[in-house]
């Protein structure tokens, strides 16, 4: 059997890679009253009293919503929300696994950033953050912008902000291995979507010396154009010594 029919065979045989499992047994009548009605009126009117005690009386504090439209899933491009939920299902699992934190996938229908941003802002009284996934460059800048301005609760887009964490560790290690420095090098960004973008502005703020973002038509400089150029020139204009051109 090779991993795809693996794979194929493991996501049917669960179904899927999450459940929702209870915090609190109920094993009594009186368990029951205090899980629900009528004891569960109490903290209900204290929520209601000051919003904020729900991160105390509620699992919000821990709560994670994972969103996605499925308009950039992994190397599959655009797929839907359907088929981007085994990839959140995923995420869910490993945040479990390795944070202890509770992932819901909300894998949803948006035509435009903004559907998106107005499903968050209602969806936002149930979770304590947002971790935005797989949504195409360059809808996801502007999606994870307005989120920031207008919610209360942390706001973490994966494919830039991850990604930007884990290239930046492992190009100082490298660096170090070949006694060069962050300021002194001239870093080359292979593609200007979501990633390679957050990638470039990571390494901008930790003080790299030079950063060329480069798409499929080449160096990316002040006069490009295109999809998600406008945000890969914002980090490319103060980084870049001298006019570089060309395609790889």
């Amino acid at each position: 059997m090779n991993n795809r029919d693996e794979a194929l065979e493991l996501h049917a045989d669960n179904p899927g890679k999450i459940s929702v499992e209870p915090s609190v047994e109920v094993e009594t009548a009186d368990d029951l009253e205090l899980v629900y009605t009528p004891g569960v009126a109490e903290p209900c009117r204290r929520i209601a009293e000051k919003p904020e005690k729900s991160y105390k009386y509620t699992s919000r504090s821990n709560l994670v919503g994972i969103v996605s439209d499925g308009s950039a899933v992994l190397g599959l491009g655009d797929i839907g929300p359907e088929a981007s939920m085994p990839v959140m299902e995923g995420k869910a699992n490993l945040m479990k696994k390795f944070a202890d934190v509770d992932g819901v996938p909300l894998c949803i229908n948006a035509d435009s950033p903004q559907e998106s941003v107005e499903f968050v802002e209602r969806a936002a009284p149930t979770f304590g953050a947002f971790n935005l996934e797989d949504i195409s460059a360059p809808q996801c800048f502007e999606i994870e912008r307005s989120l920031k301005q207008k919610l209360d609760v942390p706001v973490f887009h994966d494919d830039q902000h991850g990604t930007a964490v884990v290239v930046l560790a492992a190009l100082e290690n490298a660096l170090e291995v070949v006694d060069k420095s962050l300021e002194g090098s001239r870093i080359t960004i292979v593609g200007a979507g979501a990633s390679g973008t957050a990638v470039a502005e990571f390494l901008h703020e930790a003080g790299a010396g030079e950063i060329l973002p480069v798409d499929r038509n080449g160096v990316i400089d002040t006069g490009s154009g295109g999809n998600a150029q406008a945000e890969a020139r914002r980090t490319d204009r103060p980084t870049q010594r001298g006019n570089h051109g060309g395609r790889l």
